[in-house]
């Protein structure tokens, strides 16, 4: 047997035949662990630029749902050909599964191009929309210029890893990330104050040591997938873009790119709301946003795990080890939540000191943090449900979800309990109520899919 086919039986072996508990932590435990120093690079980010200057964390935070919507874009189409290349394997049709990822490619390439012009010629517009605060401007347009400019990095990242997650080798993009990340708060306080003969760069100096780490990570990616991954392999000799194939992935990428947009949309709507009460409060939600990713990139990282092993089941018809794997991610995500909703009510004031918060920040903080994670007992399971919906090509419920819960309830939410009580307190109170909503759409599109897929799948294979 050649070695080709010895490695597409090792891959049957792993998808297919592993035991679900077990292949469920090989694949998702290092997308975890790299999703948890993404997240920890993030918060590092923060607290630098808290102690550059706070107005600087309030630009950061301003810039963010730009920024946020830049990685959605990037994720949500590796999220279209991750699930399609999964299920060509599982189906056995490996020249497909190679086709899908040239014209992933081609799609992430386009999405640089798109965030390039954003950021030559509209990040001032943007935060001109939200602040008539100069200072606060220039610090944003310092910072999104670069992160979107320079972008490139982390596009071609986003692309290679998910090729690797794509066939359960998520070893190796733990290393890309965590390289990718270590290099980012080496770099931050170097390049923010002008440490070893550097000039002092500020909040540009975040954004440099950023897309810095982005692009040594894209290049350890791409190396992986040259050297590692025998199940893809990427030419583009002779490439044209093939419309069936592109629609394919953006009706599994564009509602997931959606859902960012959505979440941005979100961001962007409720600092606004929040710098009518004072822009120490858009800090404040800075920082929660940056804290809440501590306890969602887990979650997230299991998500990842899970999405090609259900897609590659159900590709290979098999809808018991479907659900199985389902059902292991929503009690770990369950437990992941709980967690880290019981640190942010016994500790919030330790968190935010980690920001460089005074008094004032403090006391408006501390009720926040411990008001908004509540939202955690609800979350695990829906996100769990949002990737389910992904890997069965139902991106479009996952959208659903997504709308439910940020802009049909979340967002009128804060904007009615501002006006009604004008309590900034208050308004946090919107993601519990918003995140209970998406609980009762996500059993709802569960019911769905399983009357409509995965009941008759397992009828027709017993």
């Amino acid at each position: 047997m050649s070695s080709t086919k010895e490695l597409e039986v090792n891959a049957e072996n792993k998808m297919g035949t592993m035991p679900v508990g077990k292949l469920l932590i090989s694949v998702a435990l290092p997308m975890i662990i790299s999703m948890l120093v993404q997240a920890l690079y993030n918060v590092v980010d923060s607290v630098f630029v808290s102690y550059f200057d706070k107005d600087a964390l309030t630009a950061v935070s301003t810039a963010f749902p730009l920024q946020n919507l830049m990685i959605g874009v990037a994720t949500g189409l590796g999220v279209g050909f991750n699930a399609l290349i999964s299920r060509a394997l599982g189906e056995k049709k490996r020249k497909d599964a190679d086709e899908v990822a040239r014209q992933g490619v081609f799609l992430e390439a386009i999405g640089y191009i798109l965030f390039l012009i954003v950021g030559i010629f509209f990040i001032r517009l943007f935060m001109r929309s939200q602040t008539d605060d100069q200072k606060i401007i220039e610090y944003g347009v310092a910072y999104g210029s670069v992160i979107c400019i320079f972008s490139f990095g982390m596009f071609i990242q986003m692309t290679y890893e998910r090729m690797l997650q794509s066939t359960g080798r998520t070893f190796y993009t733990m290393i890309t990330q965590a390289t990718g990340a270590v290099i980012n708060i080496i770099l931050d306080p170097i390049l923010i104050f002008g440490y070893l003969g550097m000039p002092r760069m500020g909040v540009a100096g975040a954004a440099v040591a950023t897309v810095i780490g982005q692009c040594v990570a894209a290049v350890l990616a791409v190396l992986f997938n040259t050297k590692k991954n025998d199940d893809i392999k990427v030419s583009f000799k002779g490439f044209k873009p093939i419309a069936s194939i592109i629609g394919n992935i953006l009706s599994i990428a564009v509602p997931s790119v959606i859902m960012v947009a959505i979440g941005s949309v979100m961001t962007y709507v409720f600092n606004k709301i929040l710098f009518s009460f004072t822009k120490l409060a858009v800090a404040v939600f800075g920082c929660y946003f940056k804290v809440q990713s501590m306890a969602f990139m887990p979650v997230f990282g299991l998500n990842t795990g899970m999405i090609p092993i259900v897609a590659y089941n159900y590709g290979a018809r098999k809808p018991d080890r479907m659900m199985k794997t389902v059902k292991y991610s929503a009690i770990a995500a369950v437990a992941i939540m709980l967690f880290c909703l019981v640190l942010m009510q016994i500790m919030p004031a330790e968190i935010l000191k980690l920001f460089d918060a005074d008094d004032s920040m403090l006391s408006l903080g501390v009720p926040a943090l411990r008001i908004m994670s509540t939202s955690f007992v609800f979350a695990g399971f829906s996100i769990v449900c949002s990737g389910l919906f992904q890997a069965l090509g139902k991106g479009v419920y996952s959208m659903i979800l997504s709308i439910a819960r940020q802009l049909v309830v979340l967002i009128p939410a804060a904007y009615l309990l501002a006006k009604l009580t004008k309590n900034v307190n208050y308004v946090w109170l919107s993601f519990p109520i918003a995140e209970m909503a998406s609980l009762v759409v996500s059993v709802t599109l569960l019911l769905i899919v399983n009357r409509k897929i995965i009941r008759p799948m397992k009828q027709t294979t017993a």
